[in-house]
């Protein structure tokens, strides 16, 4: 059922219709919380592969490339970010990257942290449809429902659009899926509806007015029935028999389910563009119906040649677009003044309006709301400016911490400040003093160093004092040097307090 939008209309920091060229994460991160009302999205899909558009056509020079590595496309603030603050977030991320590659890995973590800015900037009555193929779509999922939560999961939508099929060891492939989650569960949601099928046109019947109708079966009595004679609904058959008009444009298709079938855009189609993964218009315009309403806010993180842009134009919605591709600007512009959508600038006519009112941005927009990036949604941050010690990074942190706790300056040994136990770098755990979820911070005064065992134990539980206190049970027996634990979390903290003060 459609849920009517409770935020404020002025909430958005940015104007419908703009286009913003660059990467998208800044772009997001620009973007008021909770101020847009669907995401619709076809980003790459690691396919391993490069993507080019077709020589000659209007996209002629589009390409992207849908490789990933971990070493050159994560950068150490996202994975800091999702370690500290979205721990199942970073397990699903790792289990990609252990069951499948490093490449997958590094592709959930670049998704990952775009994925919860959009989470944050979608409304309680928001969706999200991300597009993707059977490449990721697993690992996808893992990932959405560690941001979204699992009970916020919609549908696994299955794009079906058949084809020609190569034989080979294996099933032709011949969908996409594209998975669809709400922020909470007043989200909206118009049920959609496929067409009426061609057989009740052939034999449909026509009143003076025009208006088409079928014969049914009399399934009323009483009121209803002589209101629906008086109104001339019903007729005698040749037999003196009863019989209801059931009008054509008062009936509803069969609810469309998971499973569409639509086809791709064949290569004569007017629609093509000659963009690498184009897809059909009608294909977005089906998700924006069924999760948005007229006037509502439409974003696309990754449009590409812009169809989803128009597609929320044609349906009278607001949009925002992003892309890192150059010609995403003049690509939507052709795109909708072939829809006659728009005219060039001057008097726009009949048209909706002039290119003129279609922004351009390379730069960021400015949050005017608190300008929180996307913390953790159970306990939300105090994003203010930071001096240096509190911007260090978790390696640096561990560095500084492996120094201060170790057992001799002439070995590698390390303390767990948990046990006592002395143990060679690579097997200690950087944790929390304080728990993530008890409000603890990043910084490097509330951290230390713990062997596997005792961060298991301690997890986002026990203070430090309640880690010593279970390692001393006899069903546990962990505890092996508590004086020594308690020297190695001194001099963690010792030392970062000589870090704070050498600012």
């Amino acid at each position: 059922m459609s849920q009517a939008n409770t935020n404020p209309p002025d909430k958005l920091n940015v104007e419908s219709r703009t286009i913003f060229h660059g990467d998208n994460l800044d772009f997001l991160r620009g973007i008021n919380s909770e101020s847009v009302d669907l995401i619709a999205t076809d980003p790459p899909f690691n396919k391993g592969r490069d993507f080019h558009a077709t020589p000659d056509s209007l996209a002629s020079g589009a390409s992207f490339q849908d490789r990933w590595s971990w070493d050159k496309d994560v950068h150490e603030e996202w994975t800091d970010q999702i370690t500290n603050d979205h721990p199942k977030l970073m397990e699903a991320i790792e289990s990609a990257k252990e069951a499948h590659s490093d490449g997958m890995g590094a592709f959930m973590c670049f998704m990952a942290v775009r994925l919860l800015e959009m989470r944050r900037i979608l409304k309680d009555t928001g969706a999200i449809y991300l597009h993707c193929d059977p490449t990721a779509s697993h690992y996808l999922k893992a990932v959405m429902d560690a941001i979204f939560g699992y009970r916020n999961f919609r549908n696994e939508i299955i794009w079906h659009y058949g084809g020609p099929v190569r034989i080979s060891k294996e099933f032709p492939k011949k969908h996409d899926m594209i998975l669809f989650f709400s922020r909470t569960n007043d989200h909206v949601f118009n049920p959609v509806y496929e067409d009426l099928p061609d057989y009740l046109y052939k034999r449909a019947r026509q009143d003076p007015d025009g208006r088409l109708w079928v014969d049914q079966r009399l399934g009323v009595i009483g009121e209803t029935l002589e209101k629906y004679r008086r109104e001339g609904r019903t007729f005698r058959t040749k037999t003196g028999g009863e019989r209801l008009k059931q009008y054509l444009d008062e009936m509803e298709g069969k609810p469309i389910n998971t499973v569409w079938n639509m086809p791709i855009i064949n290569s004569q189609s007017k629609e093509r563009f000659g963009y690498p993964t184009q897809k059909p218009l009608a294909l977005y315009e089906r998700i924006i119906k069924a999760s948005s309403n007229e006037s509502d806010i439409v974003l696309d993180p990754f449009c590409g040649c812009a169809t989803t842009l128009v597609a929320a134009e044609r349906l009278g919605r607001q949009w925002i677009g992003m892309d890192i591709w150059d010609k995403a600007h003049e690509t939507v512009i052709k795109r909708l003044m072939d829809e006659g959508l728009a005219s060039p600038d001057g008097d726009p006519g009949d048209k909706l309006y002039t290119v003129g009112q279609i922004t351009y941005s390379k730069e960021p927009p400015e949050r005017t709301d608190e300008g929180e990036y996307a913390a953790s949604y159970l306990e939300p941050q105090n994003r203010r400016a930071l001096k240096k010690w509190q911007k260090l990074s978790n390696k640096v942190i561990r560095e500084i911490l492996e120094e201060a706790q170790r057992y001799k300056e002439d070995e590698r040994g390390v303390i767990c400040a948990g046990c006592g136990r002395i143990l060679e770098p690579e097997f200690m755990q950087l944790d929390h003093i304080i728990p993530r979820r008890d409000a603890g911070v990043n910084y490097i005064s509330n951290r230390i160093l713990l062997c596997g065992p005792c961060n298991r134990r301690k997890s986002s539980r026990l203070t430090m004092s309640g880690l010593r206190d279970a390692n001393r049970k006899k069903d546990v027996n962990w505890m092996l040097d508590e004086e020594r634990a308690d020297t190695a979390q001194r001099k963690a903290k010792r030392r970062a307090e000589e870090i704070q003060y050498e600012e």
